[in-house]
């Protein structure tokens, strides 16, 4: 098997990565959002609209 990040053979101590550096490339993607998994609407997105600010105060309450 290769590392899926720079294709060298896997090292068994780190698989399927070559590396503690190539994993450590590989989490910080998914930390900092490069890797997207495909779906639907978030649940953050779903959400009720917000209020006339354009924040999350009921309408009527003071900002």
């Amino acid at each position: 098997m290769s590392c899926p990040i720079c294709g060298k053979d896997a090292d068994p101590k780190y698989r399927p990565f070559c590396s503690k550096r190539c994993a450590d490339v590989d989490l910080a993607r998914w930390l900092n959002g490069s890797y997207v998994i495909p779906g639907d609407i978030a649940e953050e997105e779903e959400r009720a609209p917000a209020g006339p600010a354009g924040d999350d105060t009921p309408p009527g309450k003071p900002h």
